[in-house]
């Protein structure tokens, strides 16, 4: 069995913002010379979210503004107590997971014609780092 480990790095411009980086992690798999196994990708921050979905704008801002309403930004959370301003940025992130684990076949991403890899950042503008780990043979 072979793994591989990479990182990808962001310094997101904005406090929100969702980032497709399928390519990013095609090109991880295309080095690992894996052909058959699984790849995890992980947000190495607990302010900050992976997940597969389809990558068309209106169902970003969909997501995004689902997120808010479910854990709005400017609340009085229990967490800001500590002197953070980043309560609804963990509860974010709690709703879209911090990691995803994808199927590997005949070298490539076993994924659906619309499906891409996004990495979710809820608490931006300093850098943030993901894991991914490909495992197989």
């Amino acid at each position: 069995m072979k793994f591989t480990t990479e990182y990808l790095y962001f310094n997101t411009r904005r406090q929100r913002e969702f980032i497709d980086i399928t390519e990013e992690v095609n090109s991880i798999l295309k080095k690992s010379g894996v052909g058959d196994g699984m790849i995890l990708v992980s947000a190495m921050h607990i302010t900050a979210g992976v997940y597969v979905n389809d990558a068309e704008d209106g169902l970003i801002q969909d997501i995004d503004n689902w997120l808010e309403r479910l854990a709005p930004s400017n609340v009085g959370y229990l967490h800001h107590n500590t002197g953070e301003t980043n309560g609804d940025a963990h509860l974010k992130s709690l709703l879209v997971h911090h990691q995803i684990i994808a199927p590997v076949t005949a070298g490539k991403l076993d994924f659906g014609p619309w499906q891409r890899i996004f990495y979710a950042e809820f608490d931006g503008r300093r850098r943030k780092r993901v894991l991914v780990k490909v495992m197989g043979e």
